[in-house]
């Protein structure tokens, strides 16, 4: 019973809650079994809260059984990213320099959650401050890929696709700053989406780039990631950045074909730099994608690198401004790699920065007339354009190595966090037993369009049902 729940997706399960033909507490039992049993190997989980977390699952089936169905999330086992806020509780941002300070606010996306009627499991791993895309910690140990220990889990949120990926539990949230749930979601095999920026409250989300970072969900499928940003997207108040502009109801988005879509695939940027042990997959995911009625397009977009640079430029800035009194007080409390990345921002001169945040709107228009007004919906990008890098790889301790390998873990997703763009990370295949992803990428605030897209790939293929044999502890 409990591994047939595990295998569910988080729609699945919730029609089955509803229905009480599974109960909340049921399914949060399979997960914290599945916890205890393999997260010593995976080291998805920094904190797990047993207690509480079988409390408010037995609280939802009270509910449900009184007939007070809050909606989908009800009684669903969530996990989060380590940074997201709870007034009176510790959230550590992967550091050990906030792992003894309690919070004096509620993060909106844990209000919104909570009040939808989910049940969170615990903590999840992830990078020092948000700074990393391998999944890598110094402090707490790095987050292994269940697919294969040894191989990176992607990062910052490392934990979030880990989780779902080992069936840890049924969804999550994360952070994508260069790629930070989309990484981790393609490398772990799940179904990752960053919203456009401003789609979704920041508030009570510790910082990494404030000019960049955006919250989304990880989970199984397309479906599941409409579920949860059902409940989290919409205007804030507490943050001035959240866009007021319509929410449409993403499950209505959801669609059985691609007809009438135009997908664009890229020949001067990142589908031509595939490895070809990876490339048949990719061609086959976009040969389903015709098959399921999409207009396939092929077309030139403006260089990316140059954009990929600006994005650094910001984000190694906007850094050390806020890390700035803590390297100066406690250096000695950052990850090597961690403190490497914000130092640089020091030397970052303030004009240089300021023109990187005005040639955005430049770039953006530029970009989507290149792609969006040449008839094309979406953009289909790979995730990596070669094979998972082991953990090896990416130490800081191989010096020669590993920059450019860590480099090339973000290559195709860093430049749409500086346009802004949503993306929508899903698995396509596997390749030497690792799972290959790839991305939608769409128009700002276009995050239905994505998913509807995503939704009619995955019923019509069977990738992100897959799942990691772990052994137990």
């Amino acid at each position: 019973m409990s591994q047939e729940l595990l295998n569910l997706s988080l729609s699945a399960l919730s029609t089955k809650i509803r229905s009480r033909e599974v109960t909340s507490v049921e399914a949060t039992e399979a997960c914290l079994d599945s916890i205890d049993a393999h997260n010593s190997s995976v080291n998805a989980f920094l904190r797990v809260d047993h207690e509480g977390a079988l409390n408010a699952a037995k609280a939802s089936d009270a509910e449900i059984g009184r007939g007070q169905w809050r909606g989908p999330l009800h009684g669903i086992p969530l996990a989060h990213k380590d940074m997201f806020y709870r007034d009176g509780e510790v959230s550590t941002g992967g550091s050990r320099i906030l792992s003894n300070i309690s919070a004096d606010r509620t993060a909106t996306v844990l209000v919104k959650l909570s009040e939808a009627g989910s049940v969170t499991l615990g903590w999840l791993n992830m990078a020092e401050f948000a700074a990393g895309p391998t999944g890598q910690n110094d402090h707490y140990g790095a987050c292994r890929n269940p697919w294969d220990l040894n191989r990176i889990s992607g990062g910052s949120s490392s934990g979030s696709g880990a989780s779902v990926s080992a069936r840890f539990v049924y969804g999550s949230l994360g952070s994508d700053t260069g790629g930070s749930i989309r990484l981790p979601a393609g490398i772990c095999g799940v179904t990752g989406l960053k919203p456009t920026y401003g789609r979704v409250s920041r508030f009570g989300g510790m910082p990494r780039c404030w000019s960049l970072d955006v919250f989304g969900p990880l989970a199984r499928t397309a479906q599941d990631c409409a579920i949860i940003m059902q409940a989290i997207a919409g205007r804030d108040l507490r943050d001035s950045t959240t866009a007021d502009v319509h929410v449409p109801n993403y499950q209505d988005a959801l669609r059985s074909n691609l007809k009438g879509v135009t997908i664009g695939v890229p020949d001067n940027h990142f589908y031509n730099e595939l490895e070809e042990s990876i490339r048949p997959l990719h061609e086959g995911a976009i040969a389903q994608m015709r098959d399921l009625g999409a207009t396939i397009k092929h077309l030139s977009i403006p260089d990316p690198g140059p954009i990929y640079r600006l994005t650094n430029l910001i984000n190694k800035a906007e850094a050390a401004a806020l890390h700035g009194r803590w390297i100066q007080e406690r250096p000695q409390d950052y990850n090597l790699s961690t403190l490497a990345r914000i130092e640089a921002g020091f030397h970052i001169p303030a004009t240089s920065y300021i023109e990187a945040l005005n040639l955005r709107p430049v770039l953006l228009r530029d970009f989507h007339a290149a792609v969006f007004e040449t008839g094309c919906d979406a953009l289909y990008v790979p995730v990596l354009t070669g094979p998972v890098p082991t953990i090896a790889e990416t130490s800081i301790d191989d010096a020669a190595a590993a920059p450019s390998i860590i480099d090339s873990v973000t290559r195709c997703t860093r430049w749409a966090s500086y346009l802004g763009v949503p993306g929508l990370s899903f698995p396509c295949g596997f390749a030497s037993g690792l799972p290959v992803s790839a991305q939608l990428i769409g128009p700002t605030f276009c995050e239905d369009l994505l998913l509807g897209c995503v939704h009619a790939y995955q019923q019509a293929t069977n990738w992100h049902k897959a799942r990691p044999v772990l052994k137990g502890n």
